[in-house]
This record gives C-alpha cells, sequence and structure tokens, in this order.
C-alpha cells in the first residue's frame, strides 16, 4: 500500500508520517527532510537553497523522480508537499494536512530552535518560492481549494486535534475504505 501526506511546512506530516508509518509496519520517506538534509550537505540555508532549487530546477524533478521510485515499492509513507500530485494516480490513499500559517511558524521554531521571526520569514520565503516553482514545473497550483478536495481523500486540520487524534483519523479513514482491518 502507499499513502501520501502532503501540506504546508509545520502541518504535521512527519510527525505523523512516522508514527503512522511505526504503527502501520511501513517505511517512511519525507521529502522535508532530504530537502533540509542536502541544503545543509551544499552548506546553505534553507533560504539560501530554496533560492538555488529556483535557478536549478532539476534538483525538483530529482526529487520526484526519487519519491515515485521509492513508492512504488510499496508498504509506505510518502510525506511531501506534492506526494499527492506526483503518486495521484499509484498512492491508494492521499491525506492532506492542513494548520493556520501562525501555529504551523510556532511548531518549526520549536523544532529547529529558532525564533519565531526568523522562521516566519524563512516559511514565507520557502513557500512563496515552492508556490510559483510548482506551477511553473508542474501547473500545481497547492493554494487551489477545488483541486485539494478532488485530490485527498482526507484533509485534516491538525491544530485542534492531539497527534494521537490525528492518527485515530486516518486509521479510522483506512479502515473505512478497506485498506486496513
Amino acid at each position: 500500500m502507499i499513502l501520501s501526506i502532503s501540506g504546508l511546512h509545520g502541518t504535521g506530516k512527519s510527525t505523523i508520517g512516522k508514527l503512522l508509518a511505526a504503527k502501520l509496519g511501513f517505511q517512511y520517506y519525507s521529502t522535508g527532510q532530504a530537502f533540509r538534509d542536502l541544503a545543509q550537505d551544499m552548506n546553505m540555508t534553507l533560504e539560501e537553497f530554496s533560492k538555488f532549487v529556483e535557478k536549478n530546477p532539476e534538483i525538483d524533478k530529482d526529487f520526484d523522480n526519487k519519491i515515485i521510485k521509492i513508492a512504488q515499492e510499496g508498504n509506505i509513507i510518502v510525506d511531501s508537499q506534492l506526494s499527492g500530485h506526483l503518486l495521484k494516480s499509484i498512492a491508494d490513499f492521499k491525506i492532506m494536512l492542513i494548520c493556520p500559517v501562525e501555529i504551523r511558524v510556532k511548531r518549526m521554531a520549536e523544532r529547529d530552535g529558532t525564533s519565531y521571526q526568523q522562521k516566519l520569514k524563512e516559511t514565507q520565503l520557502r513557500e512563496k518560492s515552492e508556490l510559483e516553482r510548482f506551477k511553473h514545473l508542474y501547473n500545481i497550483d497547492l493554494s487551489d481549494q477545488k483541486e485539494i478536495k478532488k485530490l485527498y481523500n482526507i484533509i485534516i486540520n491538525t491544530e485542534p486535534l492531539t497527534i494521537e487524534e490525528i492518527i485515530e483519523k486516518i486509521i479510522l479513514a483506512l479502515e473505512e475504505n478497506k485498506l486496513i482491518t
């Protein structure tokens, strides 16, 4: 089975993806972590790396090809903003996590040990860059609410829920769709 978890930065994709993968006995892959690791390997901040990727679209294409190849192995959860789009023809279930920007930035600042203002600036630049890149490279508009509702099997607002409640909602949805018993 292939599950995709999408959402903007700080919605909880990685936390939920890792826990859900452990619970289901699946592999887990995060493009966000791969992106951060590559930025670090290149001695760049996320902001610098985002600008670099804008000028080097082959990096996005390489990430995307890697995601598809890894997903095809099956029994995996792929955490990526674009996983719902990239895997739409092969994913068995597509999850979208949403959350207000203030909460997302607060979560990421705490995770990364940075200030709220620094993380807000970084997030706004990164998400603007990604929105433009994804429109240009794939003709995908991550802000298109009609498309989001059509593409995803479940959309969960993570702000008011505990991690356990989110996992429970996803498990229930998988059971209702007869993907797990």
